[in-house]
């Protein structure tokens, strides 16, 4: 297939090498985004957030210019879109309208939305094309990119889903530039969770000015969110299925998934992250992998981004029951990503309950 041409000043991060995908990061890319779908698509399911209603049908009558038939399906917003009974809506959708192999899927909205979205497209007759349109800080850095796709059960998050890469993934700037300013701030943890385990240079950029880093129209903004891309490009390029390095993405998920459970997901993805880092920071130091000035760093760059370093002292035996059922425990044993040093990922595997505990006792309140 043709590569589209994407606008001037377009920044062009490859995804699995040269069978992979694009992700593409600039600024008025919606208009590329027929082209980017290609050549044989003829319908086109649109699931996006009830905040994007506008944005949706501006997109819908863009691919029905370009001689698409598109439709729409507007899903809850965060975390309550990726429930088993959202991905069946989508699918009725689908069912009813004829939908074959060769047609789309389209996913604009936060990270919730776009693992919806993937997922529906991953499940539907094995598989359809499908294209990512992030509007969320997080869901540009982490949840469009890399192929994970899925939904939560009650037993956990993210515990049913498939990987499956997106034929492309839009990164377009100007739909995160109306976003309030905390949506732009829990979004930064995964860009700060890039800068501790490979790309140092985020938390300089982080630290010499807060204010400019996290303002989206600036270029310190778009520097470390294309640098948090790359990163997760990298990875993911090298380990697709998590078999292996892919791991090193999951710093400070382990503890922050479990947080998401037991908030019943009303805390926002970034913020239980951000707590799970300063934990898995905790963790190292206690087992002799991370300096005190290390573990102080975690705190002093999350707290500028008005992110939680701690949580609920009362809630740990909760927590450590959800985190045995995490999906990268291994036959019941726990393993957490932890730093021997900035940009230094290891895993540690099996620790005792009494060294979880005292870890935690550092991020309870």
């Amino acid at each position: 297939m043709t590569e589209p041409v994407l606008p001037e000043g377009t920044t062009e991060i490859r995804v699995g090498g040269d069978d992979g995908y694009v992700v593409a990061v600039g600024s008025g890319l919606l208009g590329s985004v027929p082209a980017l779908l290609g050549p044989r698509v003829a319908k086109v399911l649109i699931v996006h957030a009830p905040t994007l209603g506008a944005r949706a049908n501006d997109l819908r009558r863009l691919l029905v210019d370009a001689g698409l038939e598109a439709l729409i399906a507007e899903v809850p917003d965060a975390e309550g879109a990726k429930r088993v009974e959202v991905a069946a809506f989508c699918w009725q959708i689908m069912g009813q309208s004829d939908f074959t192999r060769t047609d789309a899927v389209i996913g604009l909205g936060g990270g919730a939305v776009t693992d919806l979205a993937g997922f529906v497209a991953a499940t539907w007759l094995r598989g359809v094309p499908y294209v990512a349109i992030p509007t969320s800080v997080l869901g540009m850095v982490d949840a469009s990119v890399g192929g994970k796709t899925g939904i939560n059960t009650n037993e956990g998050k993210n515990l049913v889903g498939a990987f499956f890469a997106p034929r492309a993934v839009v990164a377009d700037l100007e739909l995160v530039r109306s976003l309030p300013r905390n949506e732009v701030l829990t979004g930064f943890a995964e860009i700060v969770k890039a800068g501790f385990i490979a790309v140092p240079e985020i938390l300089d950029v982080i630290e010499a000015d807060v204010d400019r880093v996290t303002d989206p129209t600036t270029p310190e903004f778009r520097r470390v969110v294309e640098l948090a891309i790359a990163l997760k490009a990298q990875v993911v390029s090298d380990d697709f299925t998590e078999q292996g390095r892919r791991e090193i993405l999951n710093y400070g998920h382990t503890l922050g998934h479990a947080i998401e459970h037991a908030e019943r997901y009303q805390w926002r993805h970034g913020a239980a992250v951000a707590v799970g880092m300063v934990f898995a920071a905790e963790l190292a130091r206690l087992t002799g992998h991370l300096d005190d000035a290390t573990v102080d760093r975690h705190r002093s760059i999350l707290e500028s981004l008005e992110l939680p370093t701690t949580y609920g002292l009362g809630r740990w035996e909760g927590l450590l029951a959800t985190m045995r059922r995490d999906k990268k425990a291994r036959a019941g044993m726990l393993r957490f990503i932890i730093l021997d040093g900035v940009g230094k990922p290891t895993t540690l595997e099996g620790p005792e309950d009494h060294l979880l505990f005292t870890a935690y006792q550092e991020v309870g309140v």
